[in-house]
């Protein structure tokens, strides 16, 4: 893959290529390992990809060319990648892979998402930005990235940047249990609740309006404050 990636223009130059080696034993999971790369990379731009991702035609200025051309477009986005999925569940792809072969769909590109696929994804340095601590395993962290993404206030993207993927994905047990884990994960996150600063001013966070006009309208807080002596 480095061999293949760098054949393209991505050389030792101006590139760094870090990797978790799992060959002998699982030392890292995906959201450990890719915190660790957020974290420690020095580029301004960070390629998180699976070890079986070549690039086809594409090189390094194509690369280049697209996530300016996105800077143009968005200046707030923050990660994008080549397969995900848009707020009303279109599938946005410009992927090659053993299920789909070489898949061109949902553009134009590029087009923007609210979750993208794991097996190529360019991180914006300066977003700053990392997989939750609290979740562990190797799927559904490109849509927690992208959440992630969107809280920071960053927009995702899929772009078209063409790569073969050699594998068709694994959907195993651990997908499901994840994929509830993660919901487990957002459920108590975006709760509804009150917000309390120290200059004894608190604000009501919630998503739903309903909620908070009730809130707003009945403000049950600072009864409790009263009722408390504060």
């Amino acid at each position: 893959m480095i061999e293949a990636f760098a054949a393209k223009g991505f050389t030792s130059a101006d590139c760094e290529f870090l990797h978790v080696d799992n060959s002998r034993e699982n030392r890292m999971d995906a959201y450990t390992g890719y915190n660790r790369f957020l974290r420690t990379a020095q580029g301004r731009y960070l390629i998180l990809c699976h070890q079986d991702v070549l690039p086809i035609h594409d090189d390094r200025a194509r690369l280049d060319a697209l996530l300016d051309e996105l800077t143009r477009i968005d200046p707030d986005w923050g990660v994008c990648g080549n397969a995900g999925a848009t707020a009303s569940g279109r599938i946005a792809a410009r992927i090659s892979d053993p299920n789909t072969g070489d898949t061109n769909q949902g553009g134009p590109f590029p087009a923007r998402v609210v979750s993208l696929d794991e097996n190529f994804l360019v991180v914006r340095g300066e977003a700053n930005l990392a997989l939750s601590h609290d979740l562990a395993g190797y799927h559904w962290y490109g849509a927690d990235l992208c959440v992630v993404a969107d809280v920071l206030g960053w927009n995702a993207y899929v772009i078209d940047f063409h790569v073969l993927h050699k594998s068709g994905g694994s959907p195993d047990g651990s997908f499901a249990a994840l994929r509830s884990a993660t919901c487990r994960k957002y459920a108590r996150a975006f709760r509804s609740r009150w917000h309390h600063v120290t200059t004894k001013r608190s604000i009501f966070l919630s998503g739903s309006p309903v909620r908070a006009l009730i809130t707003r309208t009945f403000p049950l807080n600072r009864v409790w404050r009263k009722l408390r002596g504060y």
